[in-house]
């Protein structure tokens, strides 16, 4: 008899964590941190990305990034509907599980190593069009620190570094962006 209360009980854990995991995927919540050199070439600043949310249509992504001294630097919601349109002309994303997954996909590989700029200019590097702010992009020369990019659509690509002189997170590359 003890046996079987044993067997059952295990059971019943297992099931229960079991349970627990496919809850946590239906939500769709997620989170992912990166620590990096960014705002100092030899300081870590941490990097976080953290997806929201019980359905697509009403899930976001949350980006962070927090200096090494504490402090939030830069901050940037992106809508998982937003996200969605974006990709959807190239995925076929038609089932709410299929949509959840990629978004999912999309966090987890927010981080890869690719993503980390280093050093976001490289010295002989020119900037063309999709430069928006020429005497940020000649800081960044100098300066050498480091950049990041992230997609915000299936063909639009930021690319974000810290501006010593300005003391905040600008854009200083924005490539591919759809015409609207």
């Amino acid at each position: 008899m003890k046996l079987a209360s044993l067997s059952l009980l295990v059971l019943i854990v297992a099931f229960a964590s079991c349970t627990s995991e496919s809850a946590k995927q239906v939500t769709g919540n997620l989170e992912k941190t990166s620590l990096q050199p960014f705002t100092d070439t030899l300081q870590q600043d941490t990097f976080k990305i953290v997806l929201k949310g019980k359905t697509s249509k009403d899930m976001s992504l949350f980006f962070t990034i927090t200096n090494f001294k504490g402090e939030k630097i830069y901050e940037k919601e992106m809508k998982a509907a937003d996200l969605l349109k974006g990709f959807l002309a190239s995925a076929e994303l038609k089932k709410e599980d299929d949509k959840i997954k990629f978004l999912q996909d999309e966090v987890n590989d927010f981080f890869e190593e690719e993503h980390f700029l280093v050093p976001a200019v490289m010295h002989d590097e020119k900037p063309d069009e999709n430069v928006p702010d020429k005497a940020f992009y000649e800081e960044l020369k100098q300066s050498g620190l480091n950049g990041f990019d992230y997609s915000t659509g299936k063909d639009d690509k930021v690319y974000i570094a810290w501006s010593a002189k300005e003391k905040k997170v600008k854009i200083y590359y924005n490539c591919c962006q759809l015409k609207k």
